[in-house]
């Protein structure tokens, strides 16, 4: 068990999140199948540590994170947990259920998605959630992937889209109480600077832009922090090198890790052992230090990754690590990094 995890505000809202939480994309098949005992089992051990906030979206394993979730949560005390998740894509019935694709899903549900930031499609999706997590409310709901890459020659008409209906919808379920927060779930710096500044916000999810290993981000950061919209870290572990170190097959952004990433994790890697500490203990309290930042939310798809999350989360690391990956050029030097 670890110590009270602190709550943190999110933006200007009545909102507070427990700075660490878990995001639960993986138990929807995110690297592999991930069988529905091993499932329950990880969100057992979050919750034995003290885990209280939960991340997922229906396009996690095509809705299965979201049923695991629910089903998992179902017989908890709901005002102990803080519960988000998105919308952007909506589920529908394959044209061809016997013939469909799941990937990159393995063994995820039989479900195709419909892309739209229209105000029905928000309104559906947000309903669709609520089933499928089993509750009455949802704490913050995000818009999903937003990103010209995502989205190619569509991204115009879906930017519209959300601008004239998503975002109403967003506010309407907001201004009723059914909401508590509007956020933003992107993973490249590009969404940060084409998409963030077209509708009001309260918090971002922030997967690849900002972690040990690169703080493109930062500029932005300090706008965002300007505004009051804070911050959520979506993948502190870079998506598993901060925890894997740099091993053949490590992954760095969704993918496998380029020699470049994998030398620079390396020399990283070595300050740290230098100091004592671990890559992963130095991953978690680097993006924490950000004064933006709300939560960090890493993903796990077994219940000893968990305890480990949980042991490295309550690990000090020695300031004069972040002095020598300064000075070394390894981080950003305006990088905020924690207090002595």
């Amino acid at each position: 068990m670890t110590d009270a995890i602190p709550l943190k505000r999110i933006g200007r809202t009545d909102l507070r999140v427990p700075e660490l939480g878990m995001g639960v994309a993986h138990l929807g098949g995110m690297y592999g199948f991930v069988p529905t005992e091993q499932s329950r089992a990880t969100l057992q051990a979050a919750w034995d540590g003290g885990v209280r906030f939960y991340d997922t979206a229906p396009w996690y394993g095509r809705g299965l994170s979201e049923h695991r979730l629910g089903d998992f949560l179902i017989d908890k005390p709901r005002d102990e947990v803080i519960v988000t998740t998105k919308i952007g894509r909506c589920l529908v019935r394959p044209a061809d259920p016997a013939g469909f694709d799941r990937a990159p899903w393995p063994g995820g549900l039989n479900f195709d998605i419909r892309f739209s930031y229209s105000y029905d499609a928000v309104m559906r999706s947000y309903e669709d959630s609520l089933q499928r997590l089993a509750t009455d409310r949802i704490d913050a709901l995000l818009i999903h992937d937003p990103d010209p890459v995502v989205h190619g020659e569509h991204f115009a008409t879906r930017m519209h889209e959300l601008e004239t209906g998503g975002i109403r919808a967003l506010e309407e379920l907001k201004r009723t109480g059914q909401i508590r927060a509007i956020g933003m779930g992107i993973n490249t710096e590009a969404a940060l600077t084409e998409v963030v500044p077209r509708v009001p916000l309260d918090f971002l999810i922030i997967a690849m832009p900002y972690t040990l290993l690169d703080q493109s981000a930062l500029s932005t950061m300090a706008w965002l922090q300007d505004k009051g919209t804070s911050i959520v870290i979506g993948a502190p572990y870079a998506s598993g090198i901060l925890v894997t170190g740099p091993v053949p097959g490590a992954r760095y952004a969704y993918q496998p890790a380029s020699e470049a990433v994998l030398e620079k994790t390396r020399r990283i890697a070595a300050v740290c052992a230098a100091h004592g500490t671990s890559l992963p203990a130095a991953a978690l309290r680097f993006c924490l230090a950000h004064p933006a930042v709300a939560a960090i939310i890493p993903g796990s798809a077994r219940p000893e990754e968990v305890t480990a999350t949980l042991g490295t989360y309550a690990t000090p690391v020695p300031a004069a690590l972040w002095q020598e990956l300064k000075s070394t050029g390894l981080i950003d030097a305006a990088s905020p990094v924690p207090e002595a």
